[in-house]
């Protein structure tokens, strides 16, 4: 069993889910359907396996995220990605990183399903054209044209400058003590003057329902979780953070950090979205 194609590149094919989908819950549906999918498969026909299952993943993700693109225009307030916990090394990896960043994962919400699967399988797992070809069932020169475009509209609205890994650690450490003490002077000082907080509670907990702007009025929401626990974390690549009330997860913290500033604050709070925190989800490209 441990020799099945499908158990090797396991963890390849729920990134390419999770990338495509964004919901860890979502890309572990899309691998079952997938296996059954390949249990049923003459192996014998199969002269590349990797390519195979990735093609049948990335047809499963794609019926997938068109349901869900209904679904969630009538989500409650922000929608965010699931967060994942991961180890250190992941960060090593730079490209995936930043790849599966809550941040970039934020940012491939606002394509279409088309032009997320192209931009995924393209520039993130740098499949060749004609293999995108055959798994979406377009021509070469569509996808072409389709990568184009999301590369495009990805450039405009991604983080534009790369911090260090240690550069990330030690703001992410300073947001997390004074999002502890909560002092309102702390909060500002680490914070960028236009950064902006993002929250999901999904309608399941409280969460600010439209992104909230500005340093002054960002510290006042996040001063309200002085004196709960907060611990840093690895997630999704980065160093990020989680707090606790009475022992219990209760928020999922990833922070985009410019220029030694927060820019960006992403808040989980959807407890269905926090279920993937407790064992390091492994990841690959």
């Amino acid at each position: 069993m441990t020799q099945d194609p499908f158990v090797t590149h396991r963890s390849l094919l729920f990134t390419v889910a999770y990338e495509m989908l964004g919901s860890a819950a979502d890309a572990e549906d899309v691998l079952q359907e997938s296996w059954l999918r390949w249990a049923g498969v003459d192996r014998s026909r199969v002269s590349d396996p990797r390519a195979y299952l990735v093609r049948t993943v990335t047809r499963q993700a794609l019926n997938r995220l068109r349901t869900l693109a209904r679904s969630r225009e009538d989500y409650v307030g922000e929608w965010l990605p699931d967060p994942l916990l991961t180890t250190p090394d992941v960060a090593e990896d730079v490209e995936l990183a930043e790849n599966i960043s809550i941040a970039m994962l934020t940012v491939l919400e606002t394509l279409g399903p088309t032009e997320r699967a192209v931009f995924v399988l393209r520039e993130v797992f740098e499949l060749p054209y004609g293999e995108i070809a055959g798994a979406l069932g377009k021509s070469a020169a569509a996808v072409r044209q389709t990568a184009r475009r999301a590369r495009e509209h990805v450039a405009a609205r991604r983080p534009r400058v790369r911090v260090s890994r240690s550069e990330q650690q030690a703001v992410v450490e300073r947001f997390l003590l004074a999002l502890r003490t909560g002092e309102l002077e702390a909060l500002v000082e680490v914070m960028a003057p236009d950064v902006v907080l993002i929250a999901d509670g999904g309608g399941l907990a409280p969460a600010a329902l439209a992104p909230v702007h500005g340093v002054d009025l960002v510290a006042k929401v996040l001063a309200r979780a002085a004196g709960l626990t907060t611990t840093a974390v690895w997630l999704n690549g980065a160093p990020a953070g989680r707090i606790e009330i009475d022992g219990e997860l209760a928020t999922a913290v990833s922070l985009v950090v410019e220029e030694g500033r927060v820019s960006r604050v992403y808040l989980v709070r959807n407890p269905r979205k926090l279920t993937r925190l407790d064992e390091p989800v492994p990841l690959a490209t």
